[in-house]
């Protein structure tokens, strides 16, 4: 298994993302479905979070004083709402233009987040440890998944907590993530997911296990083609969100 110290980012994964960089925050453009996903991972990680260290989620600042790593963090959408619920987060990503568009984003937005063109390998080598770490819309993009994921693992500091959001290895999501998504409604640019990369449930459930944590929520996300929103559900079979806590 790869060390902690080595990089597990997929450099053809990074030079794609990289190339749309500008359009992170343009809620029309190519980011569109991320957009829409968004209010649904936010409410998911501030509830859990909430629950885990006994804060209100309806405070104006309900995270205040929290530490985030955004593991893969883009341009900052998730990033910055989170740092205005009052975390304190860190933004990381390999792409060095997303690292800009995502800071100038938040400057002239007036939101405080630290954003780093690095690696959670390198991040976790200096020895930097978080109460939550996210690695949202991530793992079906590296090149090790259970490597990847021991070392996101490795930054939860003691009670800390672990998030994560992906996509299912099912013939449904095939349909639905690729052929649907990228060849059919063009909501995604073709090319942006690999179906052989995807993870299912019990294998991602696995590698955070073998990480030393414990999985408290598995949640599946679906989406309402009459509003174009999208919501949690039991179901699974195409995008989920787990939760993990260290002990």
């Amino acid at each position: 298994m790869t060390g902690p110290t080595s990089s597990s980012i997929d450099r053809d994964e990074v030079a794609r993302f990289e190339a749309i960089a500008a359009t992170w925050w343009d809620p029309a453009g190519p980011m569109r479905v991320l957009h829409r996903f968004n209010p649904v991972r936010l409410a998911y990680i501030r509830d859990a979070a909430c629950r885990h260290f006994d804060r209100d989620p309806k405070a104006p600042l309900p995270l205040e004083g929290l530490t985030i790593v955004d593991v893969g963090c883009g341009g900052g959408v998730l990033s910055e709402p989170l740092a205005r619920l009052g975390a304190r987060v860190t933004g990381l990503d390999p792409a060095p233009t997303n690292v800009e568009v995502a800071q100038a984003h938040a400057d002239a937005a007036g939101v405080s987040v630290d954003y780093r063109a690095r690696t959670i390998e390198g991040v976790v080598a200096a020895g930097e440890r978080f109460d939550i770490v996210l690695a949202m819309e991530v793992v079906e993009h590296v090149v090790d998944m259970p490597a990847f994921v021991a070392t996101a693992c490795a930054a939860v500091k003691p009670d800390g907590l672990l998030f994560s959001a992906t996509i299912n290895r099912t013939l449904r999501s095939y349909a639905l993530a690729i052929v649907g998504a990228e060849y059919v409604l063009g909501w995604l640019p073709r090319g942006t997911h690999d179906w052989d990369k995807f993870v299912k449930p019990q294998e991602l459930i696995g590698a955070v296990e073998a990480g030393g944590l414990s999985v408290t929520d598995t949640t599946g996300v679906v989406f309402n083609p009459l509003d174009g929103s999208w919501r949690p559900s039991r179901d699974t079979a195409v995008n989920y969100m787990i939760a993990a806590r260290r002990a």
